[in-house]
């Protein structure tokens, strides 16, 4: 088989399966995805200052991270650690829950980038956000 033939077998299924992808609902409503939303929302409330503050960001591969230690006093380090983990803990579960509820688990992946790319376009101005490396919006 020449190259050409090669390249456009493998672009035609790329393209299908970017197409397939294209109709994932990242906006459904499943009980599973209602509560963990439930779960983020609340803990929002507890994490605006640290992202305001810049202790904390979000990262380029949908997740948050504690990006300045020193802009949290150290009796309350630990309770960031916890809100961080258990919001990050939320997230992944909310990727895996968006694909699985959408029947293609294996498109947690791809679901995750997108999320990701959504976070840090919505961030509010003063926030620290990972773009090639930490950037305030």
């Amino acid at each position: 088989m020449s190259a050409m033939i090669k390249f456009l077998i493998a672009f035609i299924a790329l393209t299908a399966a970017l197409n397939v992808f294209a109709a994932a609902d990242l906006e459904v409503n499943s009980p599973g995805v209602n509560t963990i939303k439930q779960s983020m929302q609340a803990r929002h409330a507890q994490l605006a200052g640290y992202y305001n503050s810049g202790a904390v960001g979000l990262t380029a591969d949908g997740l948050i991270a504690v990006r300045d230690a020193g802009a949290v006093p150290l009796a309350q380090r630990q309770a960031v650690n916890a809100l961080v983990a258990a919001e990050n803990n939320d997230r992944n579960a909310l990727y895996a829950e968006i694909a699985n509820a959408n029947g293609h688990p294996e498109w947690q992946g791809e679901i995750r980038s997108t999320f990701a790319q959504r976070w840090i376009q919505r961030a509010q101005p003063g926030w620290w956000v990972q773009s090639g490396g930490w950037k305030q919006k």
